[in-house]
């Protein structure tokens, strides 16, 4: 256990001395330009209670619906609607302005996305090499940070991820997409300090429920939002696992309003039911 922390410690550490490295050594071109979750990353959070609501947004305010397996619908204040994992489907209402894609298999990407959709951003680059994103839609920063996945016979495929954040109304959220292993001190550089993390709990498609675990503990975000779980089972495991230092909040709400302001104090995990009962992959 003592050995277990101390590795911890210096995986915590070399990832604080990276951030510091990265936003020292490159500019806004390489670096996400305009980055709170960058700038912000060695901020203390500060401590009011959370509080969810369904109401029309303020500029401090974002939506966001659990739609089913790993797609949310993320809604902002000046009406930017963003699909996460889009796999054709992304839920009731207008069609998005930007749909992100992973290819790990066919219920996170589609190959046929409606041509009306404004932004389609691939989480790997089918040319070759990793995706780069950063782009500003309406009020809301995207970016991308890749990561490797294994293919169908168990070969590590080099960035054929991504971890999608976006950057709104003062908040930084993070879906993790289909990540396949715990992330490097350059990763954390990379994303810098998250709000929410939309996290996969299944523990065997993607990482196992310990390194889940471990993985969540270092990016330390406040609320957790777990999907891509296979049944009650898999995310009652997952939950078991993250001990008692994390509160847990169950909401029979599919959509919620958050906001910075109002994130809770102490570190949260928020189980949010589908919105698409019935609608489900396998």
């Amino acid at each position: 256990m003592v050995s277990h922390c101390r590795r911890m410690s210096v995986r915590v550490l070399l990832g604080l001395f990276a951030v510091v490295g990265l936003l020292a050594s490159v500019g806004p071109s390489k670096a996400a330009e305009g980055s709170r979750c960058l700038a912000m990353a060695s901020v203390p959070p500060s401590t009011v209670p959370v509080q969810y609501r369904s109401a029309a947004l303020s500029s401090t305010e974002v939506q966001i619906t659990y739609v089913t397996h790993a797609t949310f619908r993320i809604v902002s204040a000046d009406g930017t609607i963003i699909a996460t994992d889009y796999a054709g489907f992304a839920g009731a209402g207008p069609l998005p302005d930007v749909v992100t894609m992973n290819h790990a298999h066919e219920t996170h990407f589609t190959y046929f996305p409606d041509p009306n959709i404004k932004h389609v951003l691939r989480g790997w680059n089918p040319e070759g090499g990793p995706a780069r994103h950063n782009l500003k839609v309406g009020d809301v920063l995207i970016r991308n940070v890749p990561t490797d996945i294994r293919n169908w016979i168990g070969e590590r495929e080099k960035d054929g991820n991504s971890i999608f954040i976006f950057e709104v109304a003062g908040l930084c959220i993070g879906h993790l997409g289909h990540l396949h292993h715990e992330l490097a001190p350059e990763d954390l550089a990379h994303i810098g300090q998250l709000d929410i993390v939309m996290a996969p709990v299944d523990g065997s498609m993607t990482l196992d429920h310990d390194s889940m675990v471990r993985t969540l503990k270092v990016l330390k975000a406040r609320l957790i939002i777990p999907m891509h779980a296979f049944g009650p089972s898999s995310l009652a495991a997952f939950l078991q696992r993250m001990g008692t230092e994390f509160a847990l909040d169950y909401t029979d709400k599919s959509t919620v309003v958050v906001s910075a302001d109002t994130l809770p104090a102490r570190p949260t995990i928020m189980v949010i039911p589908e919105a698409s009962v019935g609608f489900s992959w396998d």
